[in-house]
């Protein structure tokens, strides 16, 4: 069962994730989906190195394209409040690169550009099994094709098991959706349901395991 669940659960995770977009950004969306990738801390902060930008929808106002395109890495603020270890908040800035590799007719080069705009939250939550996940969520500001962006990005790390984060771990999955105008409602439309997607990703691991 564990051996199906390494795949599975990826592929929940990116089916789930591109129904997203159009509940909450209509037609301007552009979602962007990793997986993978070493996902460090400190009390400086949370960085993501190594993810491969795995799906990507609605950029330039195409259709999805699939594959490896590319990466996404990140760093955010420093410990605002918290614990990495039980969950915790990060201050707004950092860096936030999503970078393409020509692939599927998507450009060389830099895709999105941009920072934390506001508090990020790493949530923990301990599973029926007494193993845990952590989330990351946070909203996005930056450029992309010249364009001035808002977003939101989730991240899952794979399970950790019974221990807790010590410093390092894998990402499973992660969702980061952009649009050039996104009303208020619609950034908290987004972000609202991107907390209950992670919790019903979880039920998903949960069962796979």
């Amino acid at each position: 069962m564990r051996l199906s669940s390494k795949f599975v659960v990826p592929a929940l995770f990116l089916l789930l994730c591109l129904t997203l977009p159009s509940l909450s950004f209509a037609n301007s969306g552009t979602d962007f989906s990793n997986g993978g990738g070493t996902l460090s801390g400190t009390s400086a902060g949370l960085s993501l190195t190594g993810s491969t930008l795995v799906a990507v929808s609605g950029y330039n106002g195409g259709g999805l394209i699939t594959g490896n395109l590319g990466t996404v890495t990140f760093t955010t603020g420093a410990l605002s409040g918290g614990s990495l270890q039980m969950g915790a908040t990060f201050a707004p800035g950092g860096i936030f690169t999503i970078d393409g590799n020509g692939t599927g007719g998507l450009p060389s080069g830099t895709l999105f550009a941009g920072t934390f705009s506001g508090t990020v939250t790493w949530t923990l939550t301990t599973l029926a099994n007494s193993t845990h996940n952590y989330t990351l969520t946070g909203v996005v500001t930056g450029m992309m094709g010249g364009m001035s962006v808002n977003g939101v990005t989730v991240q899952l790390t794979i399970n950790t098991g019974k221990g807790f984060f010590n410093g390092s771990t894998t990402i499973s999955g992660g969702d980061t959706t952009v649009a050039s105008v996104p009303e208020p409602s619609t950034l908290a439309l987004f972000g609202t349901g991107a907390f209950a997607f992670a919790g019903a990703l979880r039920r998903k691991i949960l069962a796979a395991l």
